[in-house]
């Protein structure tokens, strides 16, 4: 059964190329051509949302934001010419999965909805680690649930976000390059920079609050799980 893709974007000129090459792919494809629109037209479900940020009344981060606050987790692909590490931030930390920055190439495009697809389909090739509870400190991970928990308060963390912290805590041995990281994090995503590694660890020693010290940088190098800096 083929993906539905919504794409939300004001230029009706962008919406018409990325539907026509969505479709040439297989995936059945809908627009709207404002964060209003789309917000209607996902009364029925979509598998992937491709999402502009700059937008008339309502942005894309607010759309994005009021999706999530409706507890919709349908995976986001953010659209715009906006690239700095501040807007790829801001797009990570109101849910958005990945970041494309216009203008972009329609292999680029269809490469990158395959993988955030393959990953919103938990597939099993995506587990990095054993069932087995990890704690350290104030921080307790539980790969086989999924869950992250802060002086015993959850964490809530996207899938790339769990991967990535798991990923570190079991090398906490040695540091980890950014390319290390893109191939067993990012190994089914082309095109990913190895500032999307330093984007995501900003955001997640956000969301560690506390425990945030355990992430490690060493520069020239790369990150390291080290417990010592905040474990007893």
């Amino acid at each position: 059964m083929a993906h539905k893709i919504l794409i939300v974007d004001d230029d009706h000129s962008i919406c018409e190329i990325l539907a026509y090459n969505l479709r040439s792919e297989g995936f059945e494809v809908c627009s709207a051509h404002s964060a209003e629109e789309a917000l209607i037209t996902l009364s029925i479900p979509f598998d992937l949302i491709l999402l502009d940020v700059m937008m008339g009344e309502m942005s894309g981060y607010k759309m994005a934001e009021t999706l999530r606050a409706r507890r919709d987790t349908t995976p986001i692909i953010f659209l715009t010419a906006k690239d700095t590490e501040n807007d790829m931030l801001t797009g990570f930390s109101v849910g958005g999965d990945d970041y494309i920055a216009k203008p972009f190439s329609i292999k680029e495009v269809v490469a990158r909805v395959r993988a955030v697809l393959r990953r919103a389909s938990g597939g099993a090739e995506e587990r990095l680690v054993s069932s087995h509870q990890i704690v350290c400190g104030e921080l307790q991970i539980n790969p086989e649930t999924k869950e992250a928990f802060v002086a015993g308060k959850p964490v809530q963390l996207t899938k790339t976000e769990m991967e990535l912290l798991v990923l570190l805590v079991r090398s906490s041995d040695r540091v980890l390059s950014r390319s290390e990281i893109i191939d067993k994090v990012w190994s089914e995503t082309p095109y990913i920079t190895e500032r999307t590694v330093d984007v995501h660890i900003t955001r997640l020693r956000k969301k560690l609050g506390v425990c945030a010290p355990m992430l490690t940088n060493r520069s020239g190098y790369g990150y390291r799980f080290n417990p010592s800096s905040v474990c007893d």
